[in-house]
């Protein structure tokens, strides 16, 4: 085959690539078919008319084109899903997160805000993409507990990382890249806060947008499935048995309610014949006693793993621990979960109590509450005689479910079984996350090799099954950053992004410094969102020193400019390990990141094209 000059397929390519990116901005067809139309699109160019250099041979075949599906990067951000996964589904932030929203329920924006600076801060010197795996738990729970939408808080997350890591040396690895590519061309070692002024002034301009004008911008729709929403939201009655063991002997009401059991809404207390409705005044819960408690199965969950002798009864069976057999309680099994039912029309349980049906069903689910569309009266749960579609919550094996399937009695609402966190988990699960944490931002180890040690003890250890794993590792984002470093290889080998540099140079030649510097900067915000911001920085640097050396100024000016514009990833997904962290956990669509990352980038271009002028005398 007759070998085609570079500059052809370096135009297809640019083809490729604005074609893509206007496919995902469109939105009407799934991320992950696009992004392998993009890679399908490469793969037959370059096969028909190769890209070849004389010294090396070929250079994009399908080896190189398809590396990105085996990137180091790429393993770490689905490691890190995984991990971070692992942390909420034991719920070892809730604790933590009770904390934030008890300290901030008074003032919710200073919390938000309060933990974007402390991202921000600590990005400076750590590597902060495991800062940001940290704080992802903790932001969704905390806008869940707020009433609000973890979307309007993931992005800026993801923004105020990147931000902070452009003020130091170390904040970034783009940064140290830059640093090293400088120093190798013969330039000046760059020194820990060399750049921290002009970075810090980007900072918190970005900063402030992100704050308050990003949020006007991003999607309000929560991240969660409308199922989650109703399986968290409904109210059921349960009723609690104070028998010996039970935690909650001794307790007494404060100021008309139970302090120990905030977050349940108790409805009556029962003390032998006497009923006694809320407020509750100077009454001190003792055994024999019973309560009647509305609360929502999420609730139910979370009291569960803190306290497994909170819905202990072994006489009556009405509210049974997770872990009792039929005599005896044992230590908390894996695998029990949460499940809903719906009482058939014509099921043999209407018109019976929950105490005529031993509070278990046909197959060993046990019954641990009711919840009903129509209002029902204050009594004890044994009196409560049940209807067609009144909705059970019931625990049970996987198995023991599974028989559900096969009962007439009751419909299975299968989408609502959720596992319940074993609560020594939550300790196997800290330890893992912070080891990995710490193996990270230490160097003791790469990320990528932290990540997946990360993941494997994840699962090794029980706090996350492979069913759970595999949920985690999104194929948004497996397909979007194995096509973006597709795109960036192609972009590369065709001479694209040096033809662009070039362009830039010859249309203003003439023009000021200023002028150049600031269109430099442009230039490379923009690129460095298709390309991956460490081979941006890379291939840029060294152009820098180019330019400035035409110019005439100090090279160190440019070399810095492009750090600050490298780390600009904020318009596409890819443009970024954290941006593709908060991807799915956010909701997120591709055109969100350019309806909010634009318009950021655009600002910090505008404020360095006026600030570095006056910094640096030029």
């Amino acid at each position: 085959m007759e070998l085609m000059e570079p500059l052809l397929q370096m135009w297809l390519t640019f083809s490729v690539i604005i074609v893509g990116i206007f496919l995902y901005i469109l939105d009407k067809f799934p991320m992950e078919l696009v992004s392998l139309g993009i890679i399908t699109s490469l793969l037959l160019l370059f096969h028909f008319i190769p890209v070849t250099n004389l010294a090396s041979g070929l250079v994009l075949g399908p080896r190189a084109l398809l590396a990105g599906f085996a990137d180091p990067a790429l393993i770490t951000i689905l490691s890190l899903l995984v991990v971070g996964h692992g942390i909420v589904e034991t719920g070892a932030l809730d604790s933590p997160i009770k904390f934030l929203v008890r300290v901030g329920s008074n003032f919710p924006v200073t919390v938000l805000v309060m933990s974007l600076i402390t991202v921000m801060v600590i990005s400076a010197f750590l590597n902060n993409t495991p800062v940001v795996v940290i704080f992802i738990p903790i932001m969704i729970t905390l806008a869940k507990n707020l009433g609000k939408s973890p979307s309007l808080y993931l992005m800026p997350l993801s923004f105020v990382a990147i931000l902070g890591g452009m003020t130091t040396l170390i904040g970034s690895s783009t940064n140290l890249l830059v640093a090293g590519a400088f120093q190798t061309t013969g330039g000046q070692e760059l020194g820990f806060f060399d750049f921290a002024i002009p970075g810090l002034f980007l900072a918190i301009i970005g900063f402030i947008y992100v704050l308050f004008i990003a949020p006007r911008l991003l999607p309000s729709a929560t991240s969660t499935s409308d199922n989650e929403a109703e399986v968290t939201g409904k109210q059921f009655i349960i009723q609690i048995d104070l028998t010996q063991g039970n935690s909650l002997i001794g307790e007494k009401s404060v100021a008309g309610m139970f302090p120990v059991l905030a977050g349940l809404t108790v409805q009556l207390v029962k003390k032998g014949e006497q009923n006694f409705l809320p407020p509750f005044d100077d009454i001190i819960l003792e055994k024999s006693d019973s309560l009647i408690i509305a609360t929502t199965r999420n609730e139910i969950t979370k009291r569960f793993s803190e306290d497994e002798n909170l819905f202990f009864d072994v006489k009556n069976k009405s509210i049974i621990n997770l872990t009792q057999l039929e005599e005896n309680t044992i230590p908390t099994s894996r695998g029990q979960k949460l499940i809903e039912v719906i009482v058939s029309p014509k099921s043999r349980l209407n018109g019976r109590t929950l105490e005529q049906t031993g509070y278990i069903l046909s197959g060993g689910c046990k019954i641990l509450g009711i919840q009903r569309r129509s209002r029902m009266k204050r009594t004890t749960i044994n009196d409560i005689r049940l209807e067609a579609n009144d909705t059970l919550l019931c625990v049970g094996t996987h198995k023991q479910i599974k028989s559900l399937r096969l009962n007439n009695d009751v419909m299975l609402m299968e989408w609502s079984a959720k596992e319940i966190p074993v609560k020594a988990d939550i300790w196997k699960a800290l330890t893992i996350f912070f080891s990995v944490v710490v193996l990270a931002s230490s160097g003791i180890i790469p990320v990528a090799v932290a990540s997946i040690f990360g993941a494997f003890a994840m699962i090794a250890s029980g706090c996350i099954n492979i069913r759970k794993a595999a949920f985690a590792v999104d194929r948004n984002i497996f397909m979007l950053i194995g096509a973006a470093l597709a795109m960036g290889t192609s972009l590369q080998a065709t001479g694209g992004a040096s033809f662009l540099a070039m362009e830039m140079i010859d249309l203003l030649e003439g023009s000021s410094t200023a002028v150049i510097l600031s269109a430099f900067f442009l230039l490379i915000a923009l690129l460095t969102n298709i390309l991956s911001n460490n081979a941006t920085a890379v291939l840029f640097t060294p152009i820098a020193i180019s330019i400035a050396n035409q110019l005439e100024v100090e090279p160190f000016i440019f070399v810095t400019a492009v750090i600050f514009a490298a780390n600009c990833s904020f318009a596409t997904p890819m443009g970024y390990q954290t941006n593709l962290l908060v991807l799915a956990p956010g909701n997120y669509k591709f055109g969100d990141f350019m309806k909010v990352g634009i318009p950021l980038i655009i600002l910090l271009w505008i404020s360095y094209s006026f600030f570095a002028p006056w910094y640096y005398g030029i």
